[in-house]
């Protein structure tokens, strides 16, 4: 990865409250695409395999929480899926969405708190890259949950060392636990960035909400 790229990547995960997160995406959203694709970042575009793995492609609608630029849109789109709704903190981030043309609706708002959806709306939820170091909590699951119908799929990604230290484990037991969700599976640590930060490892997970 570049040095601008390293400084932009740096300014994300060293942003402290949630308008700074999204000052430093506002600031990076310009050349995200492009500087993010010349690391491998595959997130966006991996996540795919598993929603087609679970979620019917009639299946409306979905959320992309956290859907940035909407890199997964147009991929989710080609896969069948034709009622995509995207969420995301940063307004430059969603207007840059919006020129891909396979959202059907496109919210600003911060994950970890409230939502602006009713109880069950979603067939399932995808979230890519979001639960990782500064970003949103594993608290953001519980509403997530709530805006998810019965019998649809909470598919999404965590920063192999956020699990434990961002109390994501605990997060799914109490879930488990509360009869909320259950685990459908659980994929081994692999790369989010194909060519930069190989260090940097997530694991995706699926559970059926209940």
């Amino acid at each position: 990865m570049s040095e601008r790229e390293s400084e932009a990547l740096g300014r994300v995960y060293a942003a402290r409250t949630t308008d700074e997160l999204s000052a430093a995406y506002s600031a990076w959203s310009n050349v995200y695409d492009q500087e993010t694709a010349a690391a491998g970042y595959c997130l966006p575009f991996v996540i795919g395999s598993w929603v087609a793995r679970h979620v019917p492609a009639d299946a409306r609608p979905l959320l992309d929480a956290g859907c940035g630029t909407g890199l997964s849109g147009p991929y989710l789109q080609a896969l069948g899926y034709r009622d995509i709704e995207g969420l995301d903190m940063s307004e430059d981030m969603l207007a840059l969405a919006a020129g891909r043309s396979c959202y059907s609706s496109l919210k600003i708002g911060t994950l970890g708190q409230k939502l602006p959806w009713p109880d069950g709306h979603f067939a399932a939820f995808f979230c890519t890259g979001v639960f990782t170091e500064g970003h949103a909590p594993a608290s953001a699951l519980e509403e997530l949950v709530r805006i998810t119908r019965k019998g649809g799929h909470a598919i999404f990604t965590v920063r192999d060392v956020m699990l434990e230290k961002g109390g994501f484990t605990r997060a799914f037991e109490a879930l488990e636990s509360a009869g909320r969700w259950r685990p459908v599976e659980a994929s081994a640590p692999f790369r989010a960035f194909a060519v930069a930060e190989p260090d940097v490892l997530v694991r995706a997970f699926v559970f059926e909400v209940l």
